[in-house]
């Protein structure tokens, strides 16, 4: 085997989604106008084999409503649940929904479907020791499932809060967002052997007033070909990558996503 071989062989798997998949302006530009809204996970699974469920962040679902979703998933097909805002914006009264929380996701657990959970902080939260320790807090209590965390403040990147994710097996989130003061750079590096991707799209005017408005954006084929350069040596470097597009407005993560999907082909 040569070494061009031997890279191949070692390369990450890539699986490639969005982050949620239940939008009403998905219909027309991702869905059927006239789709009912229970049929859109069968529809959306016709493209991608794995997909974020963000709801659960807003709402803890009954159990029931996990095992219809996970039920939807065809041979091959993977979540990561996003964890509530109590873990991560409140940062207070965890035992109040963990218990919730564990039934909720208890069906894609079971149904070995649940490849991880999704812990996204806030710009407040701030790089500090308790910060970080409170992170390792927030790993012990979703144990023995899978933990990524994303930050959204640029003080984290620093030797510290990697050594540290490194040593839990805790998995750092590479973002793309706008390029503003204090938030994060486009890196792509990977603290266990799964890397994981989220692309919020780059609208500073309205990142930090638009609300929903702030994912309203569609990566040219450019913007994407730069991604596609860290990804290939990402993928030297882990075993698995997740990639999720979270620019949800009007349908343009659905089409940024199958977009990745062509130009990675020689990865994946």
């Amino acid at each position: 085997m040569n070494r061009e071989q031997e890279t191949q062989s070692k390369r990450a798997e890539i699986r490639i989604g969005t982050s949620g998949y239940s939008f009403e302006d998905w219909r027309g530009p991702f869905y059927p106008a006239k789709i009912d809204k229970g049929k859109m996970l069968d529809h959306y699974f016709r493209f991608f084999s794995t997909v974020e469920v963000n709801s659960i962040y807003y709402r803890i679902p009954h159990p029931a409503v996990t095992h219809n979703i996970v039920k939807k998933a065809p041979h091959g097909a993977d979540f990561i649940f996003k964890v509530p805002q109590t873990f991560t914006h409140r940062r207070s009264e965890l035992e109040k929904d963990l218990a919730a929380f564990r039934e909720s996701i208890k069906p894609a657990e079971d149904s070995g479907r649940l490849s991880g959970l999704l812990a996204q902080f806030p710009y407040s939260f701030k790089y500090s020791t308790d910060a970080l320790e409170y992170v390792g807090m927030v790993n012990e209590v979703v144990a023995p499932n899978k933990l990524f965390v994303e930050f959204r403040h640029n003080g984290w990147v620093n030797r510290p809060m990697y050594d540290y994710l490194k040593s839990k097996d805790i998995g750092y989130v590479c973002v793309d967002e706008p390029q503003l003061n204090g938030l994060l750079k486009p890196d792509s590096f990977a603290t266990t052997a799964t890397g994981y991707i989220r692309l919020h799209g780059r609208n500073a005017e309205k990142w930090w007033n638009g609300g929903p408005l702030r994912y309203d954006y569609k990566y040219s084929e450019t913007e994407l070909e730069e991604w596609k350069q860290k990804i290939a040596k990402l993928a030297e470097k882990t075993e698995r990558i997740y990639i999720f597009f979270n620019n949800c407005h009007l349908g343009q993560a659905a089409e940024n996503a199958r977009q990745m999907q062509d130009l990675l082909g020689s990865l994946t």
